[in-house]
């Protein structure tokens, strides 16, 4: 996934969830050419105005910069408009009998019986896009775009005994045409170890398996929870995630720059 293009998508959708925020996002960027100097006497040569500290700091610190304070401020405004946009969607502490562990950005689903053990598990980072390439009308006030959506690649271990069998899955683009299978996502590898795993293992990858085999597996996953539907409920589950975890990320940012 393209990281500026996520980046711009992100920016895009809290301006259109919150009112002049826009022109706040707009100044920010420009802070870099607001820094710089006229060149002197003809030459191309651009000097940095570095700033000092400010001695107008509302903090009365005396120590923060006019740099920091605008961080601050903007992030402030930030953190209110994603908390806006998040509209108090929250991880759920079980999902259709999967029990959920959240450690950072990793997430792990477990699900356990007398005969064997079934663990999802993916990570969140760099898993977020726009659900559809947005058309914007440069006339409207709060142009229409996508839902931010987050499907991570996950893995499935299927875990018997000393025996593990492994997937390795990916959420598939666009929508199916007619006449293919409606799956949400594939298989893209597949393996089957004893204790754990290592580099040694052989691991063969989805589309060169036998149609019929590759079929039968899907069917396997299916049966031990791993559905469309359950799917789509395991993108809202990181989708949500990855939106508590950024606006955490704006919190300490903001709590960072104010030396808090």
């Amino acid at each position: 996934m393209n990281s500026l293009k996520t980046a711009t998508m992100r920016f895009a959708n809290l301006a259109s969830a919150t009112a002049g925020a826009l022109g706040k996002r707009d100044f920010t960027r420009s802070l870099w050419h607001m820094t710089k100097k006229p060149a002197v006497g003809g030459d191309h040569v651009t000097v940095l105005n570095v700033h000092k500290p400010s001695i107008n700091c509302t903090c009365g610190c005396n120590v923060h910069t006019k740099g920091e304070r605008e961080l601050v401020e903007f992030l402030t405004e930030e953190i209110i408009a994603e908390r806006k946009v998040q509209k108090g969607k929250t991880v759920p502490s079980t999902l259709e009998g999967f029990n959920v562990k959240l450690i950072g950005a990793d997430v792990e689903l477990t699900k356990e019986t007398d005969k064997e053990k079934v663990v999802i598990s993916f990570n969140v980072n760099h898993t977020v896009d726009s659900e559809q390439e947005p058309e914007i009308n440069p006339n409207a006030d709060k142009p229409e775009l996508g839902e931010m959506r987050s499907k991570p690649q996950f893995e499935v271990d299927i875990i018997k005994g000393n025996t593990t069998l492994s997937f390795t899955c990916s959420y598939l683009e666009g929508e199916a045409q007619e006449g293919e299978y409606n799956d949400v996502f594939s298989i893209d590898e597949m393996s089957i170890f004893e204790g754990e795993w290592n580099d040694k293992v052989y691991a063969v990858a989805g589309d060169v398996l036998d149609g019929y085999l590759y079929d039968l597996l899907m069917n396997i996953l299916e049966e031990k929870g791993i559905s469309n539907e359950f799917a789509e409920k395991l993108s809202d589950l990181a989708t949500a995630h990855e939106h508590t975890s950024y606006i955490g990320l704006l919190e300490k940012l903001s709590k960072f720059t104010a030396g808090k």
